[in-house]
This record gives structure tokens, sequence and C-alpha cells, in this order.
């Protein structure tokens, strides 16, 4: 290994790659990583010198208490390659910022701006030969936090550990998808942890997700802890709905994530001169608009999926399946979105950052 050091980080260098073993035309999302991960630790009140170095398992005392309490935060976010083998990022500064809102709800420490940042940077361009061009191939990008502080009383931890890991990536979900809307199940709750990116958040959803895909379902659109007559999320992406030509979807709250995908959707289609109205949507509402005719369109949005086509949905033991459409929002948008991701259309919202 040879180290350097880069803009206070440290930068310990793989002796091999491992790039040559990738069949990159058929990856499994988030099962492959490039040769290198960024770590710093928290310890004594303190941010310590951060490192680059190769990709291997980490060391953690067994009493660790990300493990008894589930202190656990990450973010979801892509890399692109254009035409000029440039490497661009799309809207960092909003994972940053909401990095740090699930920190704080987590009662763990906020990583400041040049460590997530300057680490960000220095390891894509150390790994910058991982990411592929051409539309739908991305670096997909895993900045976490847990809590390595050790002991088993129930309180936060004194010691965190902040990683990035990378991960050459195709498309999320393949295909269209059923969902089933939740009747019993919820994904959060006022006053809970749903609008933070915490790990348990994801935990609690396999359950009810299994129990549907039992019954031949792929994803759950959740409904709120309260009444069950909200549509909030649909499994792990925010959720649009187009009913006639107005594009709807929930407004963020304590229990729906801000998600930079949807925010990206709805300043893109309010300027192409859509119609979108951020309100909540209620679950009747959507039953009489698939009965009627009037619903056109259900499609999911997130930083891994990007837009994922929703084909029908089941309520009540009634399935309900839309009929194919031309020129939909759902394809006109991830057009627009995607073709601004990787460079192949003007930045008009300067939403996209060079590494360098």
């Amino acid at each position: 290994m040879s180290t350097t050091q880069t803009s206070k980080i440290e930068i310990i260098k793989a002796t091999s790659t491992k790039i040559n073993e990738v069949d990159f035309e058929n990856l499994s999302f988030g099962a492959v990583f490039t040769d290198h991960l960024f770590e710093c630790d928290f310890k004594n009140g303190q941010w310590q010198n951060p490192v680059i170095k190769p990709y291997a398992p980490i060391l953690m005392d067994p009493s660790s208490k990300v493990f008894h309490y589930g202190q656990a935060i990450f973010e979801g976010m892509k890399a692109y390659k254009d035409d000029n083998n440039d490497v661009w990022l799309f809207r960092p500064d909003e994972n940053y910022n909401r990095f740090n809102k699930s920190a704080v709800r987590m009662a763990m420490p906020e990583v400041p701006e040049a460590i997530f940042m300057d680490g960000l940077n220095e390891l894509l361009k150390l790994d910058k030969d991982w990411i592929q061009r051409g539309n739908g191939a991305s670096m997909y990008i895993r900045p976490f936090m847990i809590a390595t502080g050790p002991g088993v009383i129930a309180n936060p931890s004194d010691e965190y550990k902040f990683m990035i890991l990378l991960s050459p990536a195709k498309a999320y979900y393949g295909g269209e998808v059923k969902v089933i809307i939740a009747e019993h199940f919820s994904r959060a709750a006022n006053g809970g942890i749903g609008a933070a990116k915490a790990a348990g958040n994801y935990a609690a959803q396999f359950y009810p997700t299994n129990l549907a895909n039992k019954d031949g379902f792929q994803q759950v659109i959740w409904t709120d802890d309260a009444t069950h007559t909200k549509l909030e999320e649909a499994g792990t992406m925010n959720v649009f709905f187009r009913i006639n030509d107005t594009l709807l979807t929930a407004p963020t709250s304590e229990r729906i994530l801000d998600g930079v995908t949807r925010k990206s959707l709805i300043a893109m289609a309010e300027k192409e001169g859509l119609k979108v109205d951020v309100r909540p949507v209620i679950v009747s509402e959507l039953v009489e608009a698939a009965k009627n005719g009037s619903l056109k369109e259900i499609f999911g949005a997130g930083t891994a999926a990007v837009i994922s086509v929703i084909k029908g949905f089941s309520y009540k033991d009634e399935y309900y399946e839309m009929a194919p459409i031309e020129n939909s929002y759902a394809s006109f948008l991830k057009e627009k979105l995607t073709n601004l991701q990787n460079k192949l259309s003007e930045d008009t919202f300067g939403w996209t950052v060079k590494v360098q």
C-alpha cells in the first residue's frame, strides 16, 4: 500500500484493483463496492483525522451501541460520468443537510461539511474508473454513521464512525411494479423518526413488505398511522399520483422523508408547465379515480430508483390496474431528470456539482 496526505485526509491506496472482476452490464444493486472507502471516527467529543483506505471489514466491540440501540443513519446519493469523463454529483448539499438533520434527530454528532464533502470528493477521484458512462449508469454513494461506543446502558453513544462507500449501479427496480396499500402497518408515526433516514425505518418495513411479496406484490404504499386513509410513501420511495392532468404528492412531514428526487421532480414538472398539487392524498380518492378512469399514473421516486412506474394497486382485496399510457409524466420527467444528471442537457437549476 502507498500512503499520501491530501486536504488533511490520509489516503492509503490499495495495492491491487477488483475492477477487472466486475461485470458492469449485470450489476446487482448495492452488491459490488469499489476498491476504497472513507472513514472518520468521533471520539472524546471531536472528529478525528479522516482516512481513505482499501475496502475491508471493520472490527467492532460486540457491545457497540449500534447493535443494541440502533443509532444508525445513512444517505443515498449518486455520481455520474459525462462524455468528457468528468464526474458530477447531483445536489450533494441536499444530502449533506439531510444527513445532519437525521444525526440531530438520532442524538448523534453532526458531521462537518469539510469532512463529508472533501472525503466524498477525494474518494470519487480515487475510484473514478469505476464510474461508467451511459444513461442508467451511475455510482451509488452510501454515506452512513453508526454508534461505536461500547456498553449496553441505554443512552446515546459517545463514539461514532462515519463512512462513505461507493457502489457502481445500473437501474434499481426493473420494469413495472404492483403495490398493496397498507391497511394496518405504517412506515412511521407522528413524533417518530420517519423524516430521518434512520436504519430502523427500513428494517421495520421488511416484514409487511415480505407479506406483500407473498401475495404477488413488489411493494407497499404506506398510509398514515392514525387513520390509514392518507397515502404517504411507496416502499422506500416518495410516491406521485396523476389524476387527469394533475400530479399529486403528499407534503413532507414528521412521517415522510424529504426526498431529493421528489423535490427535483416537483421543480421540473412545474417548470415544464405541469400542474402539481402537494397535498394529502386520500385512499378513497385514489380508489374512486381508478374506478372512473381519471387515475392515469402512479410512480415512485427516489435516488436509487429515480422513477419506478407502478402498474396497479390493491386495496381491501380489490386490485386496480391502470391502462398503458402514451407520453406518460413518469417517462417524460425521468428522461428530463436523467438527462440533466448525466449532463446530456443544460442544468438550468444549478443542481450538478463537478468533482475536481
